[in-house]
């Protein structure tokens, strides 16, 4: 059954003729007090008098991560110091972190779109929501938190890691809910059925988010821990987690379009691609006053889907991601994206979710080292089976021949965090 009653759609604003006046008034805004915009606009030409309906926007040009990086620290801040509450940031990991100032609105929508989020997998304000990632900057653990204390939910804070304290809190304190990472919620999902815990929790939902996630490993999960489980989209840029769930029967994310505006260009060339093609997702921010963005290039590969969902949930919606522009592997070259592996994963019977891929070069040839995870391991018969099978998969399928090692079930790395599935030896 899906909750998608438990959201008050009323005046929402999710029209077309509603998002238009807002992605109107945002260009008002950007001009009379964004810097970064200002700049951009006057550089490439941009009249905001040309804007007068949604598909206009694509006249308006893109936003780059390397562009906000360059706005580094606060070049992205729109609206005057004594308006701003609070500020996020991105890693930094390959470059200058990205810092994403936030008005007490812009808190008050972000803390909205995560309840929305709650009240689809069916959450009330009767539910403890065990909430497993990072605090701080990273926008995702506190993120939880709002939404679950907008809802009227028990929040309980964790943060990521402390596995033994967090399974004492969950038996303790009944938990019934679930934020985490994939990876840190199959970490958690197998000591509970090493340990015999699960006729002992009270788990009932799992909000899953922050990196890709395979059918197989989504089954995984559900199985181990008891759970229905729903995908959660985010990223730091835009507000953090609760921008996008998908609903109880699990075909696509409703995206909350009353705040946020989804198109999907072609990764390489940037032009607009139609409804239901795959391509790179791009967002602008209809009603953020802190750092508002106009078409941000996310990176992300998905498509729109746009037929109504069954559910009866009026919100449109995107498919599960397929990867990111940057995530995608060339070998031999053959673009490789982690859902064209997760296909082939999913073909073959026996395998399990987790895999690790090791690139290599040697005397100018690239070769692929593909490890995964499968029952049996022990029988070395079904393991040369198994990796027949899934090489003849990767040739079939994605036009690239590996070297595959089967591994028993437990033995790849597993992560807190995001794992890791690429090792690039290439360049090293």
């Amino acid at each position: 059954m899906c909750n998608c009653h438990e959201i008050d759609v009323r005046d929402l604003g999710i029209s077309v003729e509603e998002r238009t006046v807002k992605l109107k008034d945002l260009l008002q805004r950007v001009m009379q007090g964004s810097p970064f915009y200002q700049e951009k606009f006057r550089r490439e030409g941009i009249d905001i008098g040309q804007i007068n309906t949604l598909q206009d926007i694509t006249k308006l040009p893109l936003t780059t991560k390397e562009e906000l990086r360059d706005a580094y620290p606060l070049g992205l801040q729109a609206v005057p110091d004594e308006k701003i509450v609070r500020i996020h940031s991105s890693s930094g990991t390959t470059g200058s972190p990205v810092i994403i100032p936030y008005t007490k609105n812009d808190v008050e929508v972000w803390a909205d779109m995560m309840m929305r989020c709650y009240r689809l997998a069916g959450l009330t304000d009767q539910d403890r929501i065990q909430i497993t990632p990072g605090y701080g900057l990273w926008t995702a653990g506190i993120g939880f938190q709002a939404g679950a204390e907008r809802l009227g939910a028990m929040a309980v804070p964790m943060g990521p890691g402390n596995t033994e304290k967090q399974l004492q809190m969950m038996l303790d304190l009944k938990s019934t809910a679930l934020a985490s990472t994939s990876s840190y919620a199959l970490l958690l999902a197998e000591e509970i059925s090493k340990r015999d815990l699960k006729d002992k929790i009270n788990l009932k939902v799992g909000i899953i988010g922050s990196e890709r996630w395979s059918p197989k490993m989504r089954a995984r999960i559900e199985d181990e821990l008891g759970i229905d489980t729903y995908d959660i989209f985010g990223l730091t840029e835009i507000y953090g987690p609760g921008i996008a769930l998908d609903c109880s029967l699990h075909d696509g994310l409703h995206y909350w379009s009353d705040h946020l505006l989804f198109e999907v260009i072609d990764p390489v060339t940037g032009e607009s691609l139609p409804d239901g093609t795959l391509g790179e997702l791009v967002i602008t921010t209809l009603t953020k006053e802190g750092a508002p963005l106009i078409r941000y290039r996310t990176r992300d590969l998905t498509r729109i889907l746009p037929e109504p969902c069954k559910c009866g949930c009026p919100f449109p919606r995107i498919d599960r991601l397929l990867g990111r522009t940057d995530d995608r592997i060339k070998i031999k070259g053959v673009n490789v994206y982690p859902g064209q592996i997760e296909d082939v994963i999913h073909r073959v019977e026996g395998v399990s979710s987790e895999y690790q891929i090791i690139l290599e070069r040697d005397a100018g040839r690239d070769t692929m080292f593909f490890r995964v995870e499968i029952e049996h391991a022990d029988d070395l018969e079904n393991c040369r089976v198994k990796a027949k099978k899934l090489d003849k998969a990767f040739q079939d399928l994605i036009g690239v021949s590996v070297e595959v090692e089967c591994v028993a079930m437990g033995a790849l790395p597993r992560s807190e965090k995001k794992s890791r599935r690429v090792i690039d030896n290439r360049e090293m």
